[in-house]
């Protein structure tokens, strides 16, 4: 089968690759599509560990070839996921408190073990969560990632219907985080980029307000229009755009960091301790908040921004995504294979 590895030399390449044999417990999909997101950007470029030969992708969509030994809960036939979250331990105080994405142990796909960015995958069938009819692959490959992502910061964002949520970023993740705001969750939305085409994209979509940091000061604006935000979720990956956020939120907001920039952010302590703000971390979420997001996705609640693209054209979109040339989502299309 072809594959897109992390090469040594910091390039996606595509080689070919042999099936290992299934395991107790493992299934076989044949891949009809998979995701670029910006951490595959990351692991391309080692920024997390050399990983050279690893197959690249977490945002993967596949129909079930075959079953192990073991296996329950998928059959052949069956479309399934391949995650960023790809298995757990199972059994750590994590894993069996419902905040399984912070296993100590976790095997990330397209990391620590081969991911979806082939023409056939291997996933733990137990963590592999099915794609529900009226979902199409490309459009479940997004959430598989960045819709999941954007759907669980904002329930940690934990704020009512009607309140103003601040996101800041509005590409992959953004537009995603976007929608379940204002179609699942009911909130008002302050969209926020330095890219006006990614705003105009927002205003599309449904947002109530969209600022330029290029063009006004964002965390006046908003103060000024709003009160303040009662939460932020920051997708962008700035420092300047996680300073902005504490600024930007009213007493007793909660600030809600996805994006994974490589400075640290400043903190005015004096601020958080006497208005009550909290900052906290939301990394991926579990194959429960996968499910509901993917069935919200079928709902047609949300509905991801796709590009479909062969596999030859990987390094192209890397370039492109770190150029921000893109709104949406690029996502490799296997069912369409060039020989």
């Amino acid at each position: 089968m072809k594959a897109i590895i992390a090469a040594s030399d910091k390039t996606a390449q595509i080689i070919s690759k042999e099936v290992r044999p299934l395991k107790y417990g493992e299934a076989l999909l044949d891949m009809e599509c998979c995701g670029v997101c910006h951490t595959d950007l990351h692991v391309k470029n080692a920024d997390f560990g050399d990983v050279s030969g690893t197959t690249l992708g977490h945002e993967g969509i596949g129909i079930v070839k075959e079953i192990g030994e073991g296996v329950t809960s998928l059959k052949v036939g069956d479309r399934a996921s391949v995650a960023w979250f790809y298995a757990g331990c199972g059994h750590c105080e994590y894993c069996v408190s419902g905040r399984e994405t912070l296993c100590r142990e976790v095997i990330n796909a397209g990391y620590t073990v081969d991911g979806g960015m082939a023409e056939q995958c291997i996933v733990k069938a137990d963590y592999a969560v099915k794609v529900p009819d009226g979902l199409s692959s490309e459009a479940a490959s997004s959430i598989t990632c960045a819709g999941v992502t954007t759907y669980k910061a904002i329930k940690e964002a934990q704020i009512k219907p009607g309140e103003w949520l601040f996101i800041s970023g509005l590409g992959g993740l953004g537009n995603l985080a976007l929608q379940y705001a204002k179609n699942v969750f009911n909130h008002k939305v302050i969209a926020v980029d330095i890219n006006d085409d990614q705003l105009a994209f927002a205003k599309e979509l449904g947002a109530d307000i969209t600022l330029n940091p290029l063009n006004c000061k964002v965390s006046e604006e908003i103060q000024s229009l709003t009160g303040g935000a009662h939460a932020a979720v920051v997708t962008a990956v700035a420092k300047s755009a996680f300073n902005e956020s504490v600024n930007s939120v009213r007493a007793g907001a909660r600030i809600v960091a996805v994006g994974l920039p490589s400075d640290s952010m400043d903190l005015n302590i004096p601020r958080l301790v006497l208005d009550g703000i909290q900052v906290v971390g939301s990394l991926v979420g579990t194959r429960t908040d996968l499910q509901e997001a993917f069935q919200f996705g079928a709902e047609g609640k949300v509905v991801p921004k796709c590009e479909l693209r062969p596999m030859e054209d990987i390094n192209d979109i890397f370039s492109e995504m770190e150029q921000g040339k893109f709104t949406g989502r690029m996502v490799i299309d296997f069912r369409n294979k060039t020989e």
